[in-house]
This record gives C-alpha cells, structure tokens and sequence, in this order.
C-alpha cells in the first residue's frame, strides 16, 4: 500500500473540490498535510479561512494530521508564506500538489484584457509562486515531488476558455521545465488534467453549446476518480517525471506532445518554400511515427542527426 509516513504535503486550493479529496486521502495515507485555501468564490472574489479550518478539522477526525494555511498563491509573498507553514510545522516539504485557481468563461471577442490577466495571475504566476519555494526545500533536502494541477482545456483547447486555456497550458510548460531540472536533484515534476464535476464546471455545464452526450459525461464525472492519480504521482512510490496524465470518468491516461519523423528539407539547396510545405504537407501532418522529446536540446540533436552533422 502506498503510503505516505512521516511525509509532508502541500496541497493548495484544498479547502473545497478536487484539492478537498487530495487532501483528505493524503491524510488517511499518513501524510502531514498543509491545507491551503483562501476561501474565496470560484471567480476569485472574497476570502474566508472556515474553509481550509474546516478540512484540517475533519482531518484531524478522522485521526490525521494537518495545518491551515490562508494564503494566495497569486503573490510571491503568499507561495513563500504556504511552504514556509510547512516548513515551520513539520520541518519539511516532500509533496506539493498546485492545485488552487479560479474560474470563468468569455468570449475571447468580449474578453477584457484584465479578465485574461487575472487567470495567469492565479493559475500560472500562482504556480510559479509556490512552485519556487517548494523547489528550494526540496533541492536542499535531495527529495521531492511536484504535481501541477493543469487541465483538458490548455491542452487540447475549449471554446470561451482562451484565458484559462493559456493558463494551463503555461503550467504544462512549467512542468517540462521543472522535471527537466529538478531530477538531478531527486525532484520529480508531473502535471495532471483532471476530470472532475465540482463548482468549477459551473459556467461550462450551463452552456447551452454543448452537446447531450457531452453533458452526460459531466454529470457522471465524480471528482473522486481523479484523486489516485495525483496520490500516486505524489508518492515516493512514483518514480516518473515529465509526464501529463488525463485523469477521471474512471479512464486514465497519458497525454503527451510527440514530434514526427516529417519531412526534412536539404541543407546545400534553395531554402524551402511554402509551395515546398504545400506538396509534402502530407509527411509533415503525419502522425506515424513519432517520439517524445524530453527537452528541446533533444528535438536539436535529432535534427542535427538527421541531417548527418552529428554522429
């Protein structure tokens, strides 16, 4: 059984949804758990410290560990004061799983720009915010394990979502480049899009865009389906990095950005054209064959053997 003794784990946007169940099955696993939230609505207005108060205290029922923290990812200030509740109530940080953020829909052709900033504040700068601080602990102690909280949405793309889509598909991003460094210093990095009804899925679920099928998907998505995934990435069991995993419905998956063999132009000749794009468009969309790179020097390497100036 995996589990999760004398470890600690941040877990942020915990006090309701998906960072709710994170927290609570970490707990029963054994984990000290640092429950942050700040208790705000779904759009990010107000705050209220029962919220994550009220998780911690049906931890400690049912026999667990935990402390409250009420800060906002959405500063620097904040990220720094979430890891430092860890460190100064248990000594250390072994987990962190970025989950907190907020929600709402536009029209990209409505959308005011400060209605598109807002969403990179919380969910990416979020990120960043409280990412940088746990790296540093778990750097320094030679262990660690990051679960980013990105979504179906900035990866794959949704209608009246380009501000939560750019979002999360910044925080895929961070991933890459956080696992890239941090597994020479025992630090694993993943990301998870979770599928999940809670009271996020409010504005998509009231859509009148989408399709029945669609909506009867939405209505058997029980959050708690997402919930292993992120345990088990959140383990020391895990020992994967780098990676992007479709979680929920009962279906679990690995999701990835993978590049083709293509087609590979001459180097001694005429530049190619875009006419030259347009009649070998075909080998280029081509998905037959592809790889997955683990970091943008090697997709250079690749060219560069293929074009036979490397061995």
């Amino acid at each position: 059984m995996i589990d999760f003794n004398d470890q600690v784990v941040i877990v942020t946007g915990a006090g309701r949804g998906l960072g709710r169940l994170y927290a609570l099955e970490l707990a029963r696993r054994g984990a000290h758990v640092v429950v942050n939230d700040l208790g705000g609505s779904v759009d990010g207005e107000g705050a209220d410290p029962n919220v994550a108060d009220d998780v911690v205290e049906e931890i400690e029922r049912e026999g667990g560990t935990a402390v409250a923290s009420h800060e906002s990812v959405d500063s620097s200030s904040g990220g720094v004061a979430i890891v430092q509740t860890a460190l100064n109530t248990f000594g250390r940080v072994d987990a962190l799983v970025s989950n907190a953020g907020i929600y709402n829909t536009s029209p990209f052709d409505e959308m005011p720009f400060e209605q598109f900033q807002r969403m990179l504040q919380v969910h990416l700068e979020g990120a960043f915010n409280v990412c940088q601080p746990a790296f540093r602990a778990m750097k320094a102690q030679g262990y660690g394990r990051i679960v980013l909280a990105a979504s179906s949405i900035g990866a794959f793309g949704e209608s009246v979502s380009a501000h939560y889509a750019a979002a999360k598909g910044g925080v895929i991003g961070l991933k890459n480049a956080l696992a890239a460094e941090g597994e020479a210093y025992g630090i694993l990095v993943n990301d998870v899009l979770p599928i999940g009804r809670t009271r996020m899925s409010g504005d998509y679920e009231s859509s009148d865009d989408i399709p029945d099928e669609h909506r009867r998907i939405i209505e058997a998505s029980k959050p708690e389906h997402a919930v292993a995934m992120v345990v088990y990435l959140a383990s020391r069991n895990c020992e994967i990095t780098h990676q992007t995993f479709s979680a929920g419905v009962g279906r679990y998956a690995r999701a990835f950005t993978g590049l083709t063999p293509g087609w590979l132009s001459g180097l001694d000749g005429p530049v190619a054209t875009a006419d030259d794009i347009e009649s070998h468009i075909e080998e280029i969309t081509s998905t037959e064959g592809y790889w997955i790179p683990q970091s943008a020097l090697q997709e250079m390497a690749d060219i560069m053997s293929r074009h036979g100036m490397v061995p």
